[in-house]
């Protein structure tokens, strides 16, 4: 399937213009990230993936207003650390922690979005802090192949610990387009490969990654809503496809419905199932897990694993919520516990060659 023809399905009208994320001010005047040509998804100043946003900073008050927030532990226990191989002979995923996960597979060592930092914030005395250490230390991360960046928001988009691998390894770096502008900022030294939705990077014989598109947006600051690709990934193996997300709403559900006829079936769908409360305002950007098993459906994929919850408070529900909650909708859906995973740092998902 061609890049027009999925933009097609999915809706995206051409040169729309959007305001900004969940709630943000539109930039005038320059974009600082990218400065492409006006296509599908893009119309010279802001990305778009077809929706028209009407949540604004009223909403945003709102929200902090009503509160209604639950008290986190200050640790929530996990599984113990994983110390994974230097290669995998099948496929294994381990979780890191959030949206962090170690992926070996065909002889390639791939992490997406790593977040070793104590906070998800952009300075580390204040902001989002985590309530478990990484399932995987730092120290016993085999060599790193590739790191894949879904987005530029600060619990995906960490320059301290992208650089920590970079420096260790010296691997590519993988992102959607204008995520560059902002990891070579302070390191020009640094390589990075950027692509639109749908481009497809090598990574050896048997392994290769495909930027698709995603329900949710970027920022860095106030004035930068949209200036930066967001993606999701289709990673190609010898023993099968994984679908990545990062963050992602559920919207009409389009995207993965057109992604599962595409790319699929997919071995393991890797799914965001918290930081979805309160959801008259989350919903536009975060699916929650009822919605998550929607997707794993639409993707075809025989299993999934739900991260993007346990380890920093971003929203609302506690900590246990987005387990609780993902085990009530799979037994409504009379769907196995076992096909679809609330995945803690530490936990290992493995499929045999």
């Amino acid at each position: 399937m061609n890049r027009r023809k999925l933009m097609t399905l999915a809706g995206i009208p051409a040169a729309a213009t959007l305001l900004g994320g969940s709630y943000g001010v539109r930039a005038r005047g320059r974009n600082p990230y990218y400065n492409g040509p006006v296509s599908e998804n893009f119309d010279g100043l802001h990305f778009t993936d077809g929706r028209e946003i009407t949540k604004g900073l009223r909403d945003f008050v709102r929200w902090q207003v009503e509160g209604g927030k639950e008290s986190w532990p200050a640790s929530f226990a996990t599984p113990p650390m994983d110390v994974p191989p230097a290669k995998a002979d099948g496929i294994r995923v381990s979780h890191v922690g959030h949206a962090t996960f170690l992926i070996q597979a065909g002889g390639i060592n791939l992490i997406t979005d790593p977040l070793f930092s104590e906070r998800a914030s952009p300075v580390q005395f204040a902001g989002p802090r985590r309530v478990n250490p990484p399932g995987v230390a730092f120290g016993n991360l085999p060599k790193i192949d590739a790191i894949l960046i879904t987005h530029n928001h600060y619990d995906h988009l960490d320059l301290a610990s992208v650089y920590r691998i970079f420096d260790r390894d010296r691997c590519r770096i993988i992102a959607p387009l204008g995520n560059d502008t902002i990891i070579r900022t302070k390191r020009p030294d640094i390589a990075v490969e950027t692509h639109d939705w749908l481009g497809k990077v090598v990574l050896s014989a048997g392994v290769h990654v495909t930027l698709v598109p995603a329900y949710h947006w970027s920022a860095r600051g106030a004035l930068d809503r949209r200036m930066a690709l967001w993606a999701s990934y289709v990673i190609g193996t010898p023993l099968g496809r994984i679908y990545h997300v990062g963050d992602t709403g559920y919207h009409d559900g389009g995207f993965f419905r057109d992604h599962g006829a595409a790319f699929g079936p997919f071995r393991l769908a890797i799914l965001p199932i918290g930081a979805y409360e309160p959801r008259w305002f989350m919903a536009d950007n975060h699916m929650n897990p009822d919605e998550a098993i929607q997707v794993m459906l639409s993707l075809k994929a025989e299993a999934a694993l739900g991260h993007h919850w346990g380890t920093f408070q971003l929203t609302n529900e506690g900590v246990e919520r987005p387990r609780q909650a993902l085990l009530s909708a799979l037994a409504a859906s009379n769907i196995a516990e076992e096909r679809f995973r609330a995945s803690l740092p530490g936990m290992v998902w493995e499929a045999a060659g």
